[in-house]
């Protein structure tokens, strides 16, 4: 059973859910992919990719050049190969309406376009719900001229997050990689301003939707549970990032990880127990279909895909 005593903070202790059954999913197409929960149905849905040129200098500060280059071999990437980065994200068609985990970086249609190919509409979205603040995660609220890209949606948001974004004195001691993320939150979230709600870590967001503290990654950074009928699908927000180097190995962290201690207990947690729990998890930075199982490899773990 997945209890609050393993993936919430320190110290709680109490059942968000049955039995976990695995969340069954099929891929439709390359850019989204199906999965149902109980009566419940998400859609991953795609929007594109960044490319990281040279992933072995400085993307993990706690690992050699080495370890990295032999992480990417094992993974099946030939060496001097640039390391894709997707970005997913998940829908979920709720008793509510459709519910969106995260937002995308809306700097290209492709999330639009991948949208409207599996069937869902942007005008269908009536609430948003976000892990944490990076760019890549809050870029799509908005359209090209500033105008809001789902004018139907309230906006939902880790109250950590929004309290550690909007600090003028976070942004005052802000590394110079790290201050342009304050203005954007401010940018992003204004024309939404009088739709935003804050929610503690524990609290459900929509029905079948419960948020899980798991920071490090960002302050405030949660996570998602969605249950139903005795299944669950873990949606894991950047717990996990790369999984060949993440999963395989979760004490490496990467240079975007604000509070490297906390991000590398936090992912250790969650994938022991998601291990345990053989639950179905969804990774926003993960290969498509984004979804899968963990499973225990060594001293670390693996991702099997859901079309594996």
């Amino acid at each position: 059973m997945l209890n609050r005593r393993h993936l919430l903070a320190a110290g709680a202790a109490a059942a968000l859910a049955p039995s976990p059954g695995l969340a069954q999913g099929v891929v439709t197409a390359p850019g989204f992919h199906h999965v149902t929960v109980g009566g419940l149905r998400a859609t991953i849905v795609n929007d594109g990719a960044a490319v990281r040129p040279d992933v072995t200098q400085g993307f993990i500060p706690n690992a050699t050049p080495d370890q990295v280059t032999a992480a990417l071999r094992a993974g099946g990437v030939a060496e001097g190969t640039a390391l894709s980065n997707p970005y997913n994200v998940t829908f979920i068609r709720t008793p509510q309406g459709l519910v969106a985990l995260d937002i995308g970086t809306g700097s290209s249609p492709a999330m639009i376009t991948n949208m409207r190919a599996a069937g869902l509409d942007p005008a269908d979205v009536v609430l948003i719900a976000h892990t944490h603040f990076h760019g890549d995660h809050i870029g799509g609220l908005l359209n090209a001229d500033g105008s809001p890209a789902f004018p139907n949606a309230a906006i939902t948001v880790p109250e950590g997050e929004w309290a550690f974004w909007n600090d003028a004195g976070e942004e005052s001691r802000a590394s110079a990689m790290r201050k342009p993320g304050f203005a954007n939150v401010r940018r992003r979230f204004a024309p939404y301003a009088a739709r935003v709600t804050r929610f503690a870590p524990g609290a459900a967001v929509a029905p079948g939707i419960t948020s899980l503290p798991t920071f490090g990654h960002s302050p405030g950074h949660v996570s998602f549970l969605v249950a139903d009928g005795g299944q669950q699908l873990l949606v894991l927000g950047d717990v996990v990032t790369t999984p060949l180097f993440f999963v395989v190995n979760p004490e490496w962290y990467p240079n975007l990880d604000m509070d490297p201690v906390a991000s590398v207990a936090t992912r250790k947690r969650v994938l022991d127990q998601a291990a345990t729990d053989r639950l179905a998890v969804v990774g926003y930075h993960f290969p498509m279909p984004a979804t899968g199982r963990i499973e225990r490899a060594g001293a670390g773990y693996r991702l099997v895909p859901a079309n594996a």
